[in-house]
């Protein structure tokens, strides 16, 4: 069974869905529906994004439809799996038209700003008896993945704590991103990957306890411990948009498990990659490791790992536990959570 999938949206992370897709085993993308006649043209020299090469003059669509109306693909016969790579404010409204046509969905990350509007997909997707799945890609990058599946094995013990950052400047690159209330604010655009990694590999917590910068009623900056019901189990986040300029993008995690420490940070430093320190593995008796995550090697490598477990997923009806669309949920739950907590200055029930 080949998957074929239609891509609804050409900016730059459907740009990067398409460019990742041509790596993959059982799948292809079979449709795309963009609004830009110069785009299902072949043009894509206008799309520009924070990592990767710039879209291309002449992109190769011989083998693709084409729409102008994303209704269009959504009623042909020839999609099995709608990618929809819109802005947030527009996830809702397509990936329920697309529910209703029959079709599995894959919606990039965050589901929804809205509680309301993620309950309400989860459901559709139920009623349907069709997959929603939910792009969040963090766990496809070779050191964390290699983390989550280091904690999954168990080969290091159980973890004990947990600590992450993920930090930008404010994004002037791009207009549809420099005013960060239309993504529902830091604390969601960017700090979701870290609530859904976290969920992930962590649990989902009972509780926050956030401090923070709000503006609007939305996160900026957040500073969040995680209670779990292991009063002993610590994990963690800094995560915000207000880096200086020079600091345009910084991630890092320290994991505690109970036979080795992990660690990892790099960022974005001036107009040069750094990498603070790579994946590396320290144990009781001082062996110091940097282990070779694997991975792809091309930029747009992460989301081909993560179209693939899409595609697999359609092939088998199996809903996959890192694109799961409750779990897109509860990591919004816990956005909306901390932003409740900044507000109030005490905890705020999760679970």
């Amino acid at each position: 069974m080949t998957v074929r999938i239609g891509i609804i949206g050409v900016g730059f992370m459907g740009m990067t869905h398409f460019e990742g897709a041509k790596d993959l085993t059982g799948g292809r993308v079979a449709a795309i529906a963009t609004r830009s006649e110069k785009k299902r043209n072949g043009d894509w020299s206008d799309i520009q994004g924070n990592f990767g090469p710039p879209g291309s003059s002449s992109v190769n669509l011989s083998e693709v439809e084409t729409y102008a109306d994303y209704r269009d693909l959504l009623a042909s016969d020839e999609i099995d799996l709608v990618d929809i790579c819109l802005p947030t404010d527009q996830h809702e409204a397509v990936a329920m038209e697309a529910l209703a046509a029959g079709k599995h969905v894959l919606v990039e990350k965050p589901i929804a700003i809205e509680l309301d509007a993620a309950d309400r997909m989860v459901a559709a997707a139920a009623d349907a008896g069709r997959l929603l799945m939910v792009a969040h890609v963090l766990p496809f990058f070779p050191e964390f993945r290699w983390a989550r599946e280091a904690i999954e094995s168990g080969e290091y013990g159980a973890l004990r704590a947990a600590s992450f950052r993920r930090v930008i400047t404010p994004p002037t690159w791009s207009k549809d991103m420099n005013d960060f209330r239309k993504l529902g604010g830091w604390g969601i655009d960017l700090h979701i990957h870290d609530n859904h990694y976290i969920s992930l590999v962590c649990g989902v917590p009972q509780s926050v306890f956030s401090r923070g910068i709000l503006m609007d009623g939305l996160v900026n900056h957040v500073s969040t411990q995680y209670v779990y019901g292991d009063a002993e189990k610590t994990v963690s986040c800094i995560s915000g948009g207000i880096a200086a300029g020079g600091l345009k993008f910084a991630q890092s995690f320290e994991l505690f498990l109970e036979k080795a420490t992990l660690q990892f940070d790099v960022g974005t430093y001036g107009s040069d990659w750094v990498v603070n320190r790579p994946l590396t593995v320290i144990t009781d008796d001082d062996n110091i490791e940097t282990p070779a995550p694997g991975g792809r090697s091309e930029w747009c490598g992460a989301f081909t790992d993560e179209l693939q477990e899409a595609v697999d997923a359609v092939a088998s009806g199996n809903q996959p536990p890192t694109l799961n669309g409750q779990l897109a949920r509860d990591a919004l739950k816990l956005c909306h959570a901390e932003a409740e907590s900044i507000a109030r200055g005490t905890p705020v029930a999760v679970t």
